[in-house]
């Protein structure tokens, strides 16, 4: 049963606009600021991976400007698809590490449970835009192959919850897995890793709030936030709401060219998210997914991007840069 703060985050994700034309038009971007034949392409790739951008979001898009670094991560182009050598539907060897229906280890001591299918944005550079998510499960109890396998081994201790984004299920379905593993004795932690605290800000409810403060599980959030201009107004106000809880939460960017790729976007990114109570965690070098690579910057940039960083800003300032490198047995910090 949906409560009325899940309803209301419902409602808003129902109004989400998925239409290029009419998010070009509601931003006030006129065809002449756009290439010959840009919305014709523009919605024939979204035939491929839809464009969903909720009103919130939108709300923070500068008018009419096509550049605008958050209009760039989720309006659909031409560019993805070119095919680019090097680039593949599964960036990250997800499938090749998947354990059960729904459950992923790719490092020791901890596990992700793909929680949801969905997501409130379609982030256009999302490593898993080509993930099988209907080979997934949808009702707990199609989950209890998950469970069981976390239940019979002990080395790990720490879950986290993915996508799509899990945030997507309502606060009942949250609660029930929620309290599923806290079952199992030996998980100490729980991590979620969503974008809806930036892109729905009205998902982080009363009761999610309560899911988190009252589970014996450590738990900590992850939030996806590529750019300062995300962090204001209803997101800034979820984020403290967070943060008010006692949570540790913590920010995962992705280097994206056109987006985030200068030192004072790094900055005022990394200081606008402190000023909220949220530490800059990673900075990602982009995962190299099909349709992404207008948006990938080079090793050796995103490194001087880095060391001038460290010029600028004290040192918790500073995202860890990192890849993902698929069979590695963590994250690769590159430095």
């Amino acid at each position: 049963m949906q409560t009325a703060d899940d309803r209301q985050w419902k409602r808003s994700l129902a109004r989400a606009i998925r239409d290029p034309a009419e998010l070009l038009c509601r931003l006030e971007v006129s065809q002449s600021l756009l290439p010959d034949g840009f919305l014709a392409t523009s919605r024939e790739v979204a035939t491929d991976f839809p464009l969903l951008v909720p009103e919130s979001y939108l709300g923070r898009m500068r008018r009419a400007d096509p550049a605008d670094p958050l209009l760039r991560q989720v309006l659909p182009i031409g560019e993805e698809r070119r095919s680019v050598q090097g680039f593949s539907l599964d960036a990250v060897e997800d499938v090749e590490f998947r354990r059960s229906p729904g459950l992923l280890q790719k490092y020791a001591g901890r596990a992700l449970l793909i929680a949801a299918g969905s997501c409130a944005v379609h982030c256009r550079y999302c490593f898993r835009r080509h993930y099988p998510y209907g080979d997934e499960p949808r009702r707990l109890d199609a989950w209890e192959s998950a469970f069981r396998e976390l239940e019979a081994d002990t080395s790990i201790t720490e879950v986290l919850l993915s996508g799509g984004d899990p945030l997507m299920l309502t606060d009942e379905r949250l609660s029930e897995m929620v309290e599923r593993l806290s079952a199992i004795p030996h998980l100490r932690r729980l991590r979620i890793h969503t974008r809806l605290p930036i892109v729905l800000p009205d998902r982080v409810t009363g009761g999610l709030l309560r899911i988190l403060a009252e589970t014996r599980l450590t738990p900590a959030v992850v939030v996806h936030a590529n750019h300062a201009a995300e962090l204001v107004d209803d997101c800034a106000d979820s984020l403290q709401r967070l943060r008010a809880t006692g949570l540790l939460v913590l920010n995962q960017a992705v280097l994206l060219r056109g987006v985030n790729d200068s030192v004072d976007a790094l900055a005022d990114l990394s200081e606008s998210l402190i000023d909220l109570g949220v530490t800059p965690y990673y900075l990602h070098q982009l995962d190299r997914v099909a349709g992404a690579a207008h948006f990938e910057v080079p090793v050796a940039r995103g490194r001087r991007l880095i060391h001038e960083l460290r010029k600028r800003l004290p040192g918790y300032l500073v995202p860890r840069y990192v890849q993902e490198i698929a069979g590695e047995p963590y994250k690769t910090v590159i430095d």
